[in-house]
């Protein structure tokens, strides 16, 4: 089959891979139908990973079975389903939990698996014609058969749950004010689910105009960085900060010219939020960043402000999101016509032309905000 390969920094090709099999009784396999592009395979594909060439990347997928295993109960052959980015077991301390994020039993050795990432195990990514999913009774998420809501669903796999799971970790209640920095897709459905919770207003940090565009035509207030300090901005407009904060951005943060400062959101939250806010952080961080711009940026440690931290009286959750939590309810959202996540899609391009995809979304060129790969 065809998939997406990593060869090196900023080098992805479209190469003839060996087709994914059943290997245990509870796999299907899925032909996918969308596959798309996040945030987290730029680390990958810029080098700023320890990925080795060779990974087969995609871990935002659906599509429709087309085998199934012989211990596989409820998912049947021609079901439409999308697939949780992280893959789960089930049936571990962490995933009877509800921590199905940090499954014990997918990636020995670690707490958490996924497709086609860097340390997440050894399991191919879905930017390919087929892909193998383990566990497929817990893991593939049923979907209406058809076409409808493509765009929509294809969000449920990763950027819709982790965006939902941002507001949790801040918990974000109704009528309070939220400062979201970062408009990428995950920081636009971040945005987007504060206000399906119910806040009164939610500011958007970043200085890239069309996806500051983005953010307004969903209700939130536009911040652009570029133009001055955004926690004196966003003071500005509130009474001594917001109630909660949301880190959208992750360890390769910059400033308004351009330098790497990776604890410059995590700093400019901690200014933002009110005395004993609370902040959400699911903007990737890593132990180990090989293109850091410190050596104790390389391995994951940052200058953070502890004390104007504990001073506020601060508090913050952090990690990747526990899709299952949230996808189910996420999906009937959608199905009922109270959420339409599509709206970040920018683009969708066919699967062949995905190397050119990654170079303009790298270079964040207008239109490349969100591209969905078609096999």
């Amino acid at each position: 089959m065809r998939a997406v390969v990593y060869r090196g920094p900023n080098d992805v090709e479209v190469e003839q891979v060996e087709d994914p099999r059943v290997e245990q009784p509870t796999d299907v396999i899925v032909r996918i139908t969308s596959t798309a592009i996040c945030g987290s395979d730029l680390h990958m594909y810029e080098g700023r990973t320890v990925a080795e060439p060779g990974i087969v990347f995609g871990h935002e997928n659906m599509g429709v079975v087309e085998e199934v295993g012989s211990g596989v109960v409820s998912v049947q052959e021609g079901d439409r389903v999308c697939m949780p980015f992280n893959i789960a077991c089930g049936f571990c301390r962490n995933c009877l939990a509800g921590n199905t994020g940090f499954c014990l039993t997918v990636n020995p050795g670690f707490a958490g698996g996924a497709y086609g990432y860097v340390g997440m195990g050894p399991y191919m990514g879905g930017q390919a014609e087929y892909l193998r999913v383990p566990f497929a009774d817990f893991n593939c998420l049923q979907l209406p058969r058809g076409e409808e809501h493509e765009d929509d669903f294809a969000m449920l796999a990763d950027i819709f749950p982790t965006g939902y799971h941002a507001t949790e970790l801040a918990h974000v209640s109704p009528g309070e004010t939220v400062a979201v920095y970062g408009a990428g897709p995950v920081g636009l459905m971040a945005a987007y689910s504060a206000l399906l919770r119910g806040a009164s207003e939610v500011f958007v940090v970043d200085k890239v105009a069309d996806r500051l565009r983005l953010a307004e035509q969903i209700g939130a207030t536009a911040i652009d960085f570029s133009r001055g300090s955004a926690p004196e901005q966003i003071q500005e407009r509130t009474a001594g900060g917001t109630d909660k904060g949301i880190d959208a951005v992750g360890y390769q943060a910059t400033v308004s010219g351009g330098e790497e400062q990776p604890a410059v959101v995590l700093n400019n939250l901690i200014e933002t939020v009110r005395p004993t806010g609370t902040l959400g952080v699911v903007g990737l961080y890593l132990p180990n960043d090989p293109g850091a711009p410190s050596e104790e940026a390389k391995q994951g440690k940052l200058l953070i402000d502890i004390g104007r931290y504990f001073e506020k009286g601060l508090r913050m959750g952090s990690g990747q999101a526990n899709v299952k939590a949230y996808n189910r309810h996420l999906r009937d959202l959608i199905i009922a016509g109270r959420a339409e996540p599509s709206f970040v899609v920018s683009k969708r391009r066919p699967l062949d032309e995905a190397a050119d995809a990654y170079a303009r979304f790298d270079r964040r060129e207008e239109g490349y905000s969100k591209v969905v790969l078609t096999p």
